[in-house]
């Protein structure tokens, strides 16, 4: 096949924009990523088209908005002749690869009942290779790592419990019961090494998914110490949590729906203390540099084996975390944090633009279409993100999209959520739409809910201007936007393809 064309798609679970660029930038020690960036281009304005974990990587990896691959909270199932990139990889010759998770929900109608595929979410997406299995709820193969080395617990939960080294009550920033070298993190990468290292040469995809620094916040030594709580920023937003829930009644439901004592296990409350959550978020960013740690040794085995130059690397997140701004936790929000993800690219053929920031908006709908283009590939009319590769040339087409747009879906069939419950959403209506662009941020419900209108001139996130007269020129300009957008949007999976008396003739999309 020539000279070998490789791409190494890594995926952190949870981290956020800012530790990389931005507010806990200069709090936390990323230097093998930051490194990266000087060798690859940055996408300073990437967002995640939707959240949680399962419909983030979804849309990712089939390069659709959630309005369109419906798999729109993690269990709901996705429809099992949705292409993605392990099917389309698949059709250039390659093996796809994965090291990790998908967070994937099986399409019940092509399984037994009794599948067990159909008993989990966190089941690989098709088309995919798994190598590792190291979910979240399951990670047998890392389990059986911890035994082997001798580790005792009763419980597969315990692992993830911070243990006082002298006994006694555990502290929140208590070291995890394992030791770095067998971490979760380190566990994987080691498996990955040790499998890549006989495909040099060959045309090779690997999608490399790190867990971390996804809770339960717990991390080995020294990375559950290294961050003194007090030197940190404080989170975010106003200081009185009734300020927050008098902003718009979606708030106050946030705020009840995770705290921090959900992100931390072994302890019967965590009060939200400034003390505690500050502690919580130290622990998050040993978390994030004990990963940078291991993609350093990722990009190191590329450059010692000949291959970094030969291999397309992306290194992206599914979506953003809360982290006790706005007194919230998790994904599940409106603000930029649950949201805007790092998104660094480095294309080996092309490096007279290394170490460039991109600023017009990107999502991560884009990645897999940009990943389809390096390696000459067909992309899919079902996928609504396009490449990014002539950006990374300097060139950015006329019709870029001026703005991202992304969705929440915050229901849940079986049972209703806090959300449903407090604000009397149904199944259906209980979901949003969020259009920002330069300088506005538009939240906008299914439900008769009023929409939120953030001006980044006047206030931000923290004054919502929806309901001020002076702003509904641009509250109708960009509801009307957001409308445009759903409408071209709309599914294109055959929707170019015409049946004609010469057969199937199909147009592509971009």
């Amino acid at each position: 096949m020539g000279q070998a064309k490789n791409v190494l798609f890594i995926i952190i679970d949870q981290l956020r924009a800012d530790c990389l660029n931005g507010a806990l930038a200069d709090h936390v020690d990323l230097p093998n990523m930051r490194a990266f960036m000087g060798e690859a281009v940055t996408f300073e304005r990437h967002f995640s088209v939707t959240n949680p974990c399962g419909p983030s990587r979804v849309s990712i990896l089939t390069g659709q908005y959630a309005m369109n691959h419906r798999s729109v909270r993690n269990g709901t199932p996705l429809r099992h002749d949705t292409p993605n990139i392990a099917t389309e990889m698949r059709k250039a010759g390659y093996l796809p690869m994965l090291f990790g998770y998908t967070d994937t929900s099986a399409d019940p109608r092509v399984f037994d009942r009794n599948d067990p595929i159909l008993k989990s979410y966190e089941h690989p997406m098709e088309g995919f290779h798994e190598v590792l299995e190291m979910r979240l709820e399951e990670s047998y193969p890392w389990r059986g790592h911890l035994m082997q080395k001798g580790y005792k617990f009763e419980d597969y939960w315990d692992v993830h419990k911070p243990v006082a080294p002298q006994g006694g009550q555990p502290r929140l920033n208590d070291p995890a019961m394992y030791r770095a070298e067998d971490s979760d993190t380190a566990f994987l990468t080691d498996v990955f090494l040790n499998s890549m290292a006989p495909y040099v040469g060959k045309n090779w995809f690997a999608h490399l998914t790190y867990i971390r620094p996804h809770p339960p916040l717990v991390a080995p030594a020294p990375y559950n110490s290294m961050y003194d709580p007090s030197t940190l920023p404080r989170p975010e937003g106003f200081s009185d949590p009734l300020d927050e829930r008098a902003m718009h009644p979606f708030l106050g439901p946030t705020i009840d729906n995770t705290s921090a004592g959900d992100f931390v296990l072994g302890f019967d409350g965590v009060e939200p203390t400034l003390e505690n959550i500050q502690t919580l978020r130290a622990v998050y960013l040993g978390l994030a540099t004990e990963v940078d740690h291991h993609v350093g040794r990722v990009i190191q085995f590329l450059k010692d084996s000949g291959q970094y130059d030969d291999t397309l690397v992306v290194i992206t997140a599914d979506h953003g975390e809360m982290l006790g701004d706005r007194h919230s936790w998790g994904k599940m929000s409106v603000y930029d944090a649950a949201y805007k993800t790092p998104l660094i690219i480095r294309d080996p053929k092309s490096q007279k633009y290394a170490g460039s920031m991109i600023s017009v908006p990107t999502e991560s709908i884009d990645v897999t279409p940009t990943i389809l283009d390096w390696i000459g590939q067909t992309i899919p009319n079902s996928m609504d993100g396009r490449s990014l590769l002539p950006l990374m040339k300097g060139q950015i087409p006329d019709d870029w999209r001026a703005y991202s747009f992304s969705e929440l879906d915050f229901a849940e069939p079986e049972k209703p959520t806090i959300w449903q419950q407090v604000l009397g959403t149904g199944n259906s209506d209980s979901c949003l739409g969020i259009l920002r662009d330069e300088r506005f941020t538009l939240v906008e419900f299914a439900a008769d809910l009023p929409p939120i209108l953030f001006d980044h001139q006047d206030g931000g996130q923290l004054r919502n201007k929806a309901e001020d007269p002076e702003y509904m020129v641009v509250l109708t300009r960009l509801s009307r936007q957001m409308l445009r957008h759903r409408m071209k949007n709309m599914d294109h999976t055959l929707s170019l393809d015409s049946i004609t008396a010469d057969g199937p003739k199909t147009k592509p999309r971009y």
